[in-house]
């Protein structure tokens, strides 16, 4: 199992469609409803975006780069940033009902 977080900040002009992007990519998910992947984004106040994906892929790989709505997001993710993507992994150190029964793994 591969968690990773990806942290960046959008250009306030353009937070408004940076979230129309990733909103296309869950209405993606929920038709296609690929098995072994979690994600969650959140929007902060100050239009910092993070986004946390886990794969259950023996080898880490993910099946968002796949989806037609995930391109259309990563495209010109660039020019939408103030502050470029950072993508980190992570590992879980407590979680109270947030990430469901796996989160705990």
């Amino acid at each position: 199992m591969k968690r990773t977080v990806i942290r960046y900040r959008v250009k306030p002009d353009l937070a408004a469609r940076n979230a129309e992007l990733i909103a296309a990519v869950f209405s993606e998910l929920e038709q296609v409803r690929p098995e072994g992947l979690r994600y969650l984004s959140l929007r902060l106040d100050d239009d910092t975006f993070i986004h946390v994906v886990e794969t259950d892929a023996a080898n880490g790989s993910s099946p968002l780069p796949g989806l037609a709505a995930f391109r259309a997001f990563q495209s010109g993710i660039g020019e939408r940033c103030d502050e470029p993507p950072q993508a980190r992994p992570a590992t879980i150190v407590g979680n109270y009902r947030m990430l469901g029964e796996r989160g705990s793994e």
